[in-house]
């Protein structure tokens, strides 16, 4: 099985808002699970969220990997290629 690039050159960058996803705390939202983006940091919510600003990060830069900004939790998915890392 080959390996996910993204995945494995992903980075670590700091938590552009480590309190919360960025849109919600702006707009009065509400989150279920925190995702952070491995390439600039942006922290958005998850896809059980009703915003979903994670995935809609995504969709508008093309930065391809997030991780689970859940504390304990440090499972990383690929958005390009389908993956968990």
């Amino acid at each position: 099985m080959a390996t996910c690039e993204h995945l494995s050159q992903a980075g670590d960058p700091a938590a552009t808002t480590p309190e919360g996803c960025e849109e919600c705390l702006a707009g009065g939202g509400r989150w279920v699970h925190l995702r952070r983006c491995l390439e600039c940091g942006h922290v958005g919510c998850c896809d059980s969220s009703p915003a979903k600003h994670a995935t809609a990060h995504f969709h508008a830069t093309g930065h391809p990997v997030m991780q689970s900004y859940e504390p304990g939790e440090q499972w990383r998915w690929c958005f390009v290629d389908s993956r968990m890392g």
